[in-house]
């Protein structure tokens, strides 16, 4: 059961919203229950018996839609994405890791007479989230048909890559997430590829290498509900063991995934879905009494915050000490699986775009509490800042999200912001290329009533 604030017991009325701005929504109702003809003490007023009076509260919805992101690149994320899972809602998503392979040129390769004692493939898992963990989990790895390009890859993307495996191994994860296991590599490709290695000009160079084996491509099993991320590196590898007679002892030779290009593409099957519907790019859709997010497949949530404007037109004279924007209780996660484990709320247009400065170009968000939420960029030109940004972050224990949002309405009470709508994306923002809504298929569900914005203000003495 969702643990409730001692707060939010008791609201009873309505403060009903302007058909002007509103007038391709439903009718907003906002929960106040207060006996002031004062606009400015709108909400419940908290305990006026005691030493604050004058702070109220007050929750409202904000309307929730489903987007599936335009421009999802998954270029050298360094996690290969791997997995096959089957949801009510999502549908069917099939993720496919792809990477090229390098070995170094300083490497002392085997000479023509070494024999060889097996050839193996590691792979290094960082991350598994799925169903009945404790049954054995199926991988295959492929080789690529073509090459890897050097050119952007987007979660839509594939390569072709032979049917038959060319090593394959179930896995038996339990409690164990992080982990390199081993994979035996089928004889007859690996007595080609050792010959190679020896004799032919293969692997004179990379590039030479690269047009006899272009990469690979890991796949999981269909049934298996389960998706892990495999880390690209020194550990998830090709080896070759062998030794030259009188040896007591194999050398080794390895062809890793260092210094490799890699991404991940993904495969969506929604029919007979709530989100069958969504097809066209960053439109936005509406799925029935539920919303939901998906890493890897690029669905984000859209929030309409218009019902801010409504409210904080209602009011004068106050400040606010505390505001959140929940999400949640969302729907249950089946044991093994793991929920998005967190998100930012990108200021978005009407085209779900996100809002840049026009200064920089920086993506805007909202920012953290306690933080400015507006800096002077030129003399006399005031803009949002855009370093310091909120996360939504997930409480376990009631399985409800909460970012605040304290600040960021008072910047728009006082008339420092330009309200924008939202966009909630489940990662980080960052930098740097690694993005976790690019590095798994993690999701949530919740219903579209328990999207809210909770606040609590006082008046200005």
């Amino acid at each position: 059961m969702k643990k409730k604030n001692k707060l939010t017991k008791s609201f009873t009325a309505f403060i009903q919203t302007s058909q002007a701005k509103l007038a391709s929504l439903a009718l907003l109702s906002i929960i106040v229950n207060s006996s002031c003809s004062d606009p400015s003490s709108v909400g419940l007023e908290l305990d006026p018996g005691n030493n604050q009076v004058g702070v109220f509260f007050v929750d409202f919805e904000l309307p929730a839609e489903v987007v599936l992101l335009d421009s999802f690149n998954t270029t050298n994320q360094d996690i290969l994405v791997v997995g096959n899972e089957e949801d009510s809602y999502f549908g069917k998503t099939i993720s496919t890791g792809y990477s090229r392979m390098h070995f170094s040129s300083t490497a002392t390769k085997p000479e023509s007479d070494a024999i060889l004692d097996s050839v193996m493939f590691d792979l290094s898992f960082v991350s598994v989230n799925g169903q009945n963990l404790d049954e054995a989990k199926t991988y295959t790895i492929h080789q690529l048909s073509e090459q890897i390009q050097d050119t952007v890859y987007y979660n839509f993307d594939k390569i072709p890559f032979e049917e038959t495996p060319f090593a394959s191994t179930e896995i038996t994860f339990g409690e164990v997430k992080d982990t390199v296991n081993t994979f035996h590599v089928e004889e007859e490709f690996g007595l080609d590829l050792f010959d190679k290695l020896k004799r032919s000009s293969v692997f004179d160079n990379i590039f030479t290498f690269r047009e006899y084996f272009p990469g690979i491509a890991v796949q999981a099993k269909e049934g298996d509900n389960t998706t892990a991320g495999i880390e690209t590196g020194a550990d998830t590898k090709l080896s070759f063991y062998y030794h030259y007679v009188g040896d007591t002892v194999s050398t080794s030779f390895a062809i890793t995934t260092s210094s490799s290009r890699n991404f991940n593409g993904i495969e969506s099957d929604r029919s007979g879905t709530a989100t069958e519907a969504i097809q066209d790019l960053n439109t936005s859709y509406e799925t029935g009494s539920l919303v939901g997010m998906k890493a890897g497949l690029g669905l984000a949530i859209r929030l309409d915050t218009s019902p801010l404007d409504v409210f904080l037109d209602t009011l004068s004279g106050v400040v606010f000490k505390q505001a959140n924007l929940l999400i949640g209780e969302i729907e249950d996660v089946p044991e093994g699986q793991n929920p998005t484990a967190a998100f930012v709320a990108y200021f978005v247009d009407a085209n779900n775009k996100i809002i840049r400065r026009s200064s920089d170009g920086a993506r805007l968000t909202v920012q953290r509490d306690g933080q400015p939420q507006t800096e002077l960029v030129d003399e006399d030109v005031e803009e949002p800042t855009y370093s310091a940004y909120a996360t939504g972050t997930i409480n376990t224990d009631t399985n409800i999200y909460t970012m605040g949002i304290t600040s960021h309405v008072n910047a728009l009470f006082r008339n420092e912001l330009t309200r924008k709508d939202w966009m909630l994306y489940g990662g980080y923002v960052s930098t740097v290329s690694a993005d976790e809504f690019k590095r798994s298929l993690r999701q949530f569900k919740v219903g579209t009533n328990k999207i809210k914005v909770q606040a609590i203000y006082s008046k200005i003495q």
